[in-house]
């Protein structure tokens, strides 16, 4: 947020700590150099000497939709989504229509 300016407010929807236990994610072997894995590992009780990371495709890709879709949901108007939805299945509709009266279609 600092480096770009962008956001005021950042929100983690995966992988978190906690899901790296809940879901039993299996860890992958971390990047050595990496500055921040000291404080990381202090902040997580785990050792400094074995920098380890988990990856977001660990999770099963179901359970990531739910996530995404659960953080999502709040900002979403729904109104608005299923009118852009209808407007986009009438446009398949007429492209399909129009692509059947082609000759040889």
């Amino acid at each position: 947020m600092a480096r770009t300016a962008c956001w005021d407010r950042v929100t983690r929807i995966a992988v978190t700590f906690d899901q790296v236990a809940q879901y039993a994610l299996p860890p992958a072997e971390g990047k050595a150099g990496d500055p921040r894995w000291p404080a990381f590992a202090a902040r997580y009780r785990l050792d400094p000497a074995v920098p380890v990371q988990w990856e977001v495709e660990a999770l099963d890709p179901v359970e990531l939709r739910r996530l995404v879709d659960a953080a999502v949901a709040p900002y979403v108007d729904r109104g608005v989504l299923d009118a852009v939805l209808a407007d986009e299945e009438a446009q398949r509709q007429a492209l399909r229509a129009s692509a059947d009266r082609w000759p040889g279609a």
